[in-house]
């Protein structure tokens, strides 16, 4: 890493910055380990007190302790599957709601295509509620996670572009003009398999001469330091930690090459939902 950052020019942060990564509970904090309750808790006192009615928990099920602080504030708890065999561990530890998401979804995800992945969820979790999620971001796709049973969607990626996204403006611009083939699983930044840009920095790890990244959480903690020092350079034009500057994202960022409010984002959903189901509907009919 200290090779890669040198090479493309990535300046160390100021002495004076006070930067930190934002998901603590990955990379630890105050002394806590990485994934830990103790880590965690803080970012889930943070969704209650926000008023979230819906918690989502990835990589696994959800731990005891999260159900239960959930279930006490009455709020509804759900979780991310990317196999059948996921989906019916995440019913027996008692979540509301589940999340199938396929491959082509941005960050960790399986194997596994949304079309083959949803159905058998449904499946074998049935009558748990189930949302479709990777590769959603239009109404057709919307429409055609209902008809393979979903009681609705989950988009991640597609807000990445809106205009009131925080997402950096060196990687925004990269999305708006990538295509749906510019995206690969990648363990270069979390040390599990995660769908993200692929840009200089995935490339520098999928090199013949460099070592494999480290599993999880080992991985994010050895580049932590590395994207923020990437993130706070790429502003620069020009530099080399622009052309290294990357994000998770589905390989729906293929049809996401304007920027709209988010507002904009969900009615040209409806709208070309509304169609998309008429359309079915019509054809029954002949």
């Amino acid at each position: 890493i200290d090779e890669i950052l040198e090479r493309y020019d990535v300046p160390e942060l100021p002495a004076d910055d006070t930067t930190t990564r934002s998901n603590t509970a990955v990379g630890g904090h105050d002394g806590n380990a990485p994934f830990s309750a103790n880590a965690a808790l803080p970012q889930l006192e943070v969704a209650l007190a926000s008023n979230a009615s819906f918690i989502a928990n990835a990589l696994g099920p959800p731990p005891g302790f999260l159900i239960d602080r959930c279930k006490e504030e009455g709020k509804l708890i759900g979780a991310l599957a990317g196999r059948p065999q996921h989906a019916e561990r995440h019913q027996a530890a008692g979540v509301d709601i589940i999340i199938a998401q396929g491959t082509e979804g941005g960050g960790h995800t399986g194997h596994i295509g949304s079309m083959v992945l949803l159905p058998e969820v449904v499946d074998a979790v049935a009558p748990v509620p189930v949302l479709g999620a990777g590769g959603i971001g239009r109404g057709r796709q919307m429409a055609a996670a209902v008809a393979l049973g979903a009681a609705g969607v989950w988009c991640g990626s597609v807000w990445l572009t809106t205009e009131e996204a925080e997402t950096h403006p060196v990687v925004k611009d990269k999305m708006l003009a990538a295509g749906s083939g510019d995206t690969l699983r990648s363990r270069s930044i979390t040390g599990k398999p995660a769908r993200m840009l692929r840009t200089a920095w995935t490339e520098e790890w999928d090199r013949d001469d460099t070592p494999a990244p480290l599993g999880m959480p080992l991985q994010p903690m050895l580049t932590g330091a590395a994207i923020d020092r990437i993130n706070r350079a790429a502003h620069h034009e020009g530099s080399g930690a622009e052309d290294l500057a990357t994000y998770f994202v589905g390989q729906v960022v293929g049809t996401m090459n304007r920027s709209r409010d988010a507002g904009q984002v969900v009615m040209d959903m409806v709208e070309e939902f509304i169609d998309a189901a008429q359309a079915v509907a019509a054809q029954l009919e002949v």
